[in-house]
């Protein structure tokens, strides 16, 4: 399917999705074997950057680079990862996630959306994993801009064919006049499902139960 095919590969996806005019971070992709200067990426995603495996999930591998002394080590680190990495420009702003499903009988639902206040330098493995982080369900924007970000989810949801649960992460930057941007970050078909994951606690804020939410993924797939 599409959408399988897309979310594994991050360069491939954001590409596709900025075809329809989704905001996503400026980036380079790099491949085994392919020589590249440090200073050409500072050229062109700037600095500070982000360098991850261009698959692959759980933050590993990916260095929040400062300085063009950390590029190429950052290089090497996520190639272990990956053959192919994707450096990608620092987009500052208020990192938000946002769950939806659809169905026959329900049609669209996007869940409420959660607010991740990171209390590491990002979202990385610790953040995800050990607890180093405060998640806000739901999260605190404005009325318009939740609005806007679960109307992107949707659309972004039907324009891959996606199917089952699926969790979009996103960036909310200010522009020069101090509006709020939406930017696409990254996108999860299989998102985490342990009572602290982001789609239990978006299932909660809705008023809903993850069994009954389940339940009817599961009716649709087998109907």
């Amino acid at each position: 399917m599409l959408v399988e095919a897309l979310t594994f590969n991050k360069f491939a996806l954001n590409q596709f999705l900025k075809g329809f005019g989704v905001k996503v971070a400026e980036s380079v992709l790099v491949r085994e074997g392919q020589h590249v200067e440090a200073q050409q990426i500072a050229d062109k995603v700037g600095l500070p950057c982000f360098i991850k495996p261009n698959a692959g999930g759980s933050s590993f591998g990916v260095t929040h680079c400062k300085t063009l002394e950390d590029v190429l080590p950052a290089i090497e680190k996520a190639m272990k990862e990956s053959p192919e990495v994707l450096i990608e420009s620092e987009l500052k702003g208020t990192e938000i996630s946002d769950g939806a499903y659809r169905t026959r009988a329900n049609g669209m639902r996007v869940l409420p959306i959660t607010e991740v206040v990171p209390k590491t330098d990002f979202f990385d493995y610790d953040a995800k994993y050990n607890g180093l982080v405060e998640e806000i369900t739901p999260a605190r924007l404005s009325e318009e801009t939740t609005k806007r970000v679960q109307a992107l989810t949707g659309a972004i949801y039907d324009l891959l064919g996606a199917s089952g649960i699926i969790r979009i992460d996103y960036i909310i930057s200010k522009n020069a006049a101090g509006d709020d941007v939406i930017n696409m970050l990254e996108i999860n078909t299989t998102p985490g499902m342990t009572a602290t994951s982001f789609i239990p606690q978006q299932v909660r804020a809705a008023g809903l139960e993850m069994k009954d939410v389940l339940n009817e993924i599961i009716a649709e797939k087998l109907s």
